[in-house]
């Protein structure tokens, strides 16, 4: 009798336990994902008022700049030039842009750059990007990503929302012009975008070429190696709270972080891509460089890897190298002269 009251005793703790270790890791990933992918949640590390750490690796500002003047004389344009743009995503969510006009004397007819700007950045961040194209005669169009600067959204969709978006965009401008010949550029989550977009079967012929800088090849992996990066944890203590993470992000953000991929629409590409990465990127992987090229079916691609150079951070690490690889891949991606 006393052992089987034991037993029922030891039975109630390990049910008790077992609970209390649920609950907390449904808080943990609860709280982990609103703090990444919910921008204005007040305590969200995105939020303006927030009292939560800068990212390391996203704020670089200890890397050594060699386009500083570049960078600044590319924002005074872009500030000056800007147009705001916007249409509604496939949910319904208000996305916003700013269209930019090309700076030449003699712009190219039809020509086009969506310049996509990484996690947690804005379409400023783009500006010197965008006014390189300009001056190859591109009209530019840097939209916001839903959750971001002017656009609206509650969640941040790590590329795998945001890839129905950039088709809308492209829709916009050929309803527009449907002569368009346009040009995908993208930095950190805005390449990753764009890598997850250009397999889709409905992709548009206007769409020539692209060129992805530092994307990430899938969201499980890069929730992982920033859980390492970030905050030192083990991947055995990353996985469970991650597999809770996308439970909760399946049903509040409509998708989960194992199918967030960029493989299968690399594999079904088939237009010209350049994949550039930098060696002593923290925040992606610059393994995600080989991997993401190798996926790529395009019978057209390139890749570049920038040494000492880190995240988002290759063009202003060797802007020579950079820019000779970039402008001569779309010349000759666009045939321009």
């Amino acid at each position: 009798m006393i052992q089987r009251s034991a037993s029922k005793v030891w039975g109630k703790r390990l049910l008790i336990g077992a609970l209390a270790a649920t609950g907390a890791l449904y808080a943990t990933a609860d709280y982990l994902f609103r703090l990444t992918l919910e921008p204005r949640w007040k305590h969200s590390m995105l939020h303006g008022e927030s009292d939560g750490a800068q990212l390391p690796g996203l704020n670089p500002s200890h890397t050594l700049s060699l386009d500083t003047q570049e960078e600044a004389e590319a924002a005074d344009w872009f500030e000056d030039a800007k147009r705001g743009v916007s249409l509604n995503a496939a949910d319904g969510t208000r996305l916003h842009g700013w269209m930019l006009d090309p700076d030449c004397a003699n712009p190219q007819r039809h020509l086009y750059a969506i310049c996509c700007h990484g996690y947690s950045g804005e379409p400023a961040e783009m500006a010197k990007y965008a006014h390189r194209f300009a001056r190859l005669g591109f009209r530019v169009l840097t939209p916001a990503s839903r959750a971001h600067e002017l656009s609206g959204g509650h969640y941040i969709g790590m590329g795998w929302l945001e890839r129905h978006d950039l088709m809308r965009w492209i829709d916009s401008i050929l309803s527009e012009d449907p002569e368009a010949r346009i040009l995908l550029f993208g930095i950190s989550m805005g390449a990753s975008t764009i890598m997850m977009t250009v397999g889709d079967r409905h992709l548009p012929e206007n769409v020539v070429a692209a060129v992805c800088d530092c994307g990430f090849h899938d969201v499980w992996h890069q929730f992982i190696h920033s859980g390492n990066f970030l905050y030192h944890l083990p991947v055995a203590l990353i996985q469970p709270v991650l597999e809770v993470m996308s439970l909760i992000s399946r049903h509040r953000a409509g998708y989960d972080f194992h199918e967030a991929s960029c493989g299968p629409s690399l594999r079904q590409a088939s237009i010209p891509m350049l994949f550039i990465h930098g060696d002593a990127d923290k925040f992606v992987d610059p393994a995600c460089l080989d991997e993401n090229f190798r996926d790529c079916a395009s019978p057209f691609k390139r890749k570049l890897l920038i040494p000492e150079a880190n995240h988002t951070m290759s063009a202003s690490t060797d802007p020579k190298r950079y820019w000779n690889a970039v402008t001569t891949f779309v010349r000759q991606t666009f045939d321009l002269k």
